[in-house]
């Protein structure tokens, strides 16, 4: 279930995953669109979190896995950061963002995760544009909306992965 009001005075949520939220508009998009063999899964677990798993692997020119999540457009003018509550598995990911849909590039973010449960902090500002793995002259980010987020993993090596997603909120 989205909810779009705030949950403070300083904070918006995009999404908070329970037992009961409607996952219908996450999407994985695997190398598999350019011949790639990664396969990427979603659904949400026993306690009611997201939950991205899967295989990526570099055959046939492959080597990436990616979750979106679209949404009508969102006014982000009062926020300065998205917090992901996350337990990853140890692995390095890309949160994305996009303030068109319809754009080919994303604006991105690098983390790392460990085996806990973790509260990353992305800086919007900070985010940088990309296109098939290649940084774009352009500006960073500095839109006002957004209208999708997306989390991808390409280490450029086979790899299993698992992430648990409990809430993604804007913050000021």
């Amino acid at each position: 279930m989205i909810i779009s009001g705030l949950i403070s005075d300083s904070k918006q949520v995009i999404f908070d995953f329970n037992s009961n939220s409607d996952i219908s508009a996450w999407s994985v998009v695997d190398d598999v669109v350019m011949g790639g063999e990664s396969q990427g899964n979603f659904k949400l677990n026993e306690i009611g979190n997201g939950l991205y798993f899967g295989k990526v692997s570099l055959e046939n020119n492959g080597g990436f896995s990616s979750l979106r999540f679209r949404f009508s457009e969102k006014d982000i003018s009062n926020y300065s950061k998205i917090i992901l509550k996350i337990k990853g598995d140890g692995k390095d990911y890309q949160f994305r963002v996009k303030d068109d849909y319809l754009n080919r590039y994303s604006y991105i973010s690098s983390f790392s995760t460990n085996k806990d449960w973790q509260l990353i902090e992305i800086s919007l500002s900070k985010m940088y544009p990309a296109f098939r793995g290649r940084k774009l002259n352009m500006s960073k980010f500095s839109s006002k909306v957004i209208e999708e987020i997306a989390f991808l993993i390409g280490n450029k090596r086979n790899e299993s992965f698992k992430i648990e997603i409990d809430k993604i909120y804007l913050e000021e």
